[in-house]
């Protein structure tokens, strides 16, 4: 029988050497945006030879995309979080909590508005997101089956996931005219969340 390696985690002293480069391409996505990004600024700004950066990360897409891992993670976070099942009383107060919690990531990480909703032209990353949201769509299902009781839903289409994209797509639009996602804006895309959710599940679902 053929065994499949199981990845091993990086060294301590390797996972603090990636923790740094993530931060300084971080810092600098914040301040500079995607285009000024490049293996030898992140290496200047953390104050490592390019060589290391070059180590563990073959490009700059390669680096774009453990950043977008990093964000998802967060993402992921949010929707771990403990919920007060009695502050609900329809499934609308759930969308609205859920987005609220992503709003919060999008107004306090620049780098993740950079990345996801930002105009950068780069597919790997773009790729990364899209796949990213699909796992985020399916945590967000099983979060919303422990609250209440869903209808049957489609099985050549992610809902959630798809929901997700549209307010992202709000958001950017956002970003791109404003810089930031305004207050306005910020309830367009949960009202656009919200409505596309709404061709699926009827307006009242029963509570678990």
């Amino acid at each position: 029988m053929t065994r499949t390696a199981t990845p091993r985690k990086p060294r301590a002293r390797s996972q603090a050497r990636i923790d740094s480069i993530l931060e300084a391409a971080r810092t600098l996505l914040a301040s500079e945006g995607v285009a000024s990004l490049s293996i030898y600024s992140v290496a200047e700004r953390a104050q490592i030879p390019p060589s290391s950066v070059y180590h563990f990360f073959a490009s700059v897409p390669a680096l774009l995309e453990a950043l977008t891992a990093d964000v998802h993670s967060a993402f992921r976070a949010c929707l771990e979080a403990p919920i007060d099942a009695a502050a609900l009383n329809t499934w609308h107060d759930l969308s609205r909590l859920v987005e609220q919690r992503m709003l919060v990531i999008y107004n306090e990480d620049a780098a993740a508005r950079q990345l996801i909703l930002a105009q950068h032209g780069l597919s790997e990353v773009t790729q990364a997101d899209r796949q990213h949201d699909i796992e985020l769509g399916d945590l967000m299902h099983t979060l919303f089956a422990e609250h209440f009781q869903l209808p049957v839903l489609p099985d050549d289409v992610d809902v959630f996931a798809l929901a997700m994209e549209l307010g992202d797509r709000v958001y950017a639009r956002s970003v791109q005219l404003h810089g930031q996602i305004t207050p306005r804006m910020a309830e367009e895309g949960m009202r656009v969340f919200d409505a596309y959710l709404g061709l699926y599940l009827p307006p009242f679902l029963p509570k678990r």
